[in-house]
């Protein structure tokens, strides 16, 4: 795994998600106490400016630690800069301010569109070698979750940084209103670990985390609640993202209960125009109210989806284990992405193996949608591998248009009417995909002895 020392490896590479520790460095040891500069952590008084005049304090001196020591303390928007940790000790709990004008505009990013949005409470844009880490939290209990034109602030946004490591801390999200927005949003970022948090949401919109158009990212031992999807991975949509060109890549998730009480926890778009690529999602327990997995698009989206893989999965009390709809989810954009096929989202390479299902409804299905089949037959998926699957589900698998499938080892119980129901699908097990997958042929040796 990327270890906390990376964040202060200076000029790191965008790299894959990996476990490989890069060996320790010395980190700066300059001290800066927010009480120093006049926070008093009461919960009443606002604690804005001493917060940012610690981060100017420890940004001019090079880099270091800002601490924040035990109490409640009331803040707008404050923005972290490069080689710095934010470390909130026990007993801390950094509240939202309720006074939208806390929260000056920037450009960003909202629903995959470029547009102003009201800048995070915890905020660094462009800044690298950076932390934020507990075992304190953040609470956000402002009635400002349903402001949109522009987006409300979010918890924690990074923006085009490298090397940021979020870890150990809690986000308690519970605001007045049954609408928020997500807790934490990184932005073309690269090197970016999440560990060992432990976040809660309620209202529609509180993504627990959504990583969009970022490179190399670890989120592992967590513990997300969240109101909307637990994880969402996104990268803008329509030609807007096209141009900018970022896709999501290179993210591995382990090791984590994810959890939606509205819908996924874990969804793939409907923002994916800049494409996603190479994530991998291993030893988790998930599940969602309305899917536990959701892969969606929509037309004029385009983009890619591709090289994405769950094992070792353990699957909670969901209606549907995967769920597949690439014709109708999501706000369409200013300027689709135009073409007969190229509207829409390329989707290959999707592995689930060595599933174990606690009773959902349905298994596997691309959803009919408002204006089809879930997959446009202009572009069907190409390569989908079900493998090693065992529990109950009230049904089986639904697809429609699939190329190079490939199910082995589906032994689940409990179902009505058929496993399969396929319409325009080929590939491999189709016949019997109860049946192992079969063990590679054995190499023949060249240097065989003689009789």
């Amino acid at each position: 795994m990327f270890s906390e020392a990376q964040v202060w490896a200076a000029d790191a590479p965008v790299a894959a998600a990996t476990d490989a520790s890069p060996a320790p460095l010395a980190k700066p040891n300059a001290l800066f106490n927010v009480r120093d500069y006049g926070a008093v952590g009461d919960n009443k008084t606002k604690d804005t400016a001493a917060f940012q005049k610690a981060l100017d304090a420890c940004a001019a001196a090079g880099g270091g630690e800002v601490t924040v020591p035990a109490g409640n303390y009331l803040i707008g928007s404050v923005e972290m800069h490069s080689n710095t940790t934010l470390q909130l000790d026990k007993g801390v709990f950094v509240i939202e301010s309720p006074d939208v004008g806390d929260y000056p505009l920037v450009t960003g990013r909202f629903e995959g569109a470029t547009t102003q949005v009201h800048r995070g409470m915890i905020y660094a844009e462009k800044a690298s070698h950076i932390a934020i880490k507990g075992p304190g939290g953040f609470a956000a209990k402002a009635s400002l979750g349903s402001l949109r034109n522009p987006r409300a602030p979010v918890v924690i946004e990074t923006v085009s940084c490298d090397d940021v490591v979020l870890d150990g801390f809690n986000l308690q999200y519970d605001r007045a209103v049954n609408q928020d927005v997500w807790c934490i949003h990184p932005l073309y970022c690269t090197n970016l670990v999440a560990r060992g948090l432990y976040i809660r949401s309620q209202g529609t919109n509180g993504d627990g985390m959504d990583v969009d158009s970022c490179a190399g990212v670890l989120v592992e031992n967590c513990d997300i609640s969240a109101g909307d999807d637990a994880i969402s991975i996104k990268s803008g949509r329509g030609m807007d993202a096209v141009r900018i060109g970022k896709p999501t890549e290179n993210i591995l998730i382990k090791d984590s209960i994810l959890r939606s009480v509205r819908f996924a926890a874990l969804g793939f778009g409907t923002e994916v125009s800049g494409g996603v690529r190479n994530v991998t999602v291993s030893n988790c327990t998930i599940s969602g109210v309305q899917n536990a997995i959701f892969i969606k698009s929509r037309d004029g989206r385009g983009g890619f989806l591709e090289d994405i893989s769950f094992d070792n999965i353990t699957v909670d009390q969901s209606p549907t284990f995967v769920g597949i709809d690439l014709m109708s989810k999501g706000i369409q954009a200013a300027e689709p992405v135009p073409g007969d096929v190229e509207q829409w989202t390329l989707v290959r390479n999707l592995s689930f193996t060595n599933i174990k299902i606690n009773h959902v409804r349905t298994l596997v299905e691309t959803q009919t949608s408002r204006v089809g089949a879930g997959v446009p037959p202009e572009r069907p998926i190409d390569g989908l591998t079900l493998a090693n699957i065992t529990g109950t589900c009230d049904n089986g698998i639904t697809l429609t248009n699939i190329v190079n499938a490939n199910f082995s080892g589906i032994k689940v119980t409990g179902f009505s009417g058929d496993l399969l129901n396929l319409t325009n699908v080929t590939g491999k097990g189709l016949d019997d995909p109860t049946k192992a997958a079969s063990a590679p042929a054995a190499a023949t040796s060249s240097a065989a002895a003689t009789p």
